[in-house]
C-alpha cells in the first residue's frame, strides 16, 4: 500500500495567502449525493469557505448551532469564527516548525 501524502492548500482571504496542510483520504459512497443532501445556507457557505472541509466536519458544528436556536442566517457567522480559529491553528503550528 502506498504512503498516504498530505497536500497542501493555497488559502487566499483578505489579501493573506497562506499553504495549510491538508491529508488525502479517500471517501466512501456518492459524495454528490452527500453535499446535495446539506441545507442550502450551509452549502452556500461550503462554496465560499477558505478551507476544503468535509461533509461531516462542517454539518457537526451546523447541527449544534441550530439545536442552540440559531437560524440558518447566523449558523455560517459562526462557521466563519470556526474556520478562522481553524487557520490560525495551522498558521501557528507552521511558524513553531520553521
Amino acid at each position: 500500500m502506498a504512503p498516504r501524502h498530505r497536500s497542501r492548500i493555497t488559502v487566499r482571504r483578505s489579501g493573506f495567502v497562506t499553504q495549510v496542510p491538508q491529508p488525502l483520504r479517500r471517501r466512501a459512497g456518492d459524495q454528490m449525493a452527500a453535499y446535495d443532501a446539506l441545507p442550502a445556507p450551509l452549502r452556500l457557505w461550503l462554496s465560499q469557505a477558505a478551507l476544503p472541509w468535509s461533509r461531516a466536519s462542517c454539518l457537526r458544528p451546523w447541527r449544534k448551532l441550530r439545536a442552540a436556536g440559531a437560524s440558518p442566517e447566523e449558523a455560517p457567522a459562526a462557521l466563519d469564527l470556526a474556520e478562522s480559529r481553524a487557520l490560525c491553528r495551522a498558521i501557528s503550528r507552521r511558524n513553531h516548525a520553521a
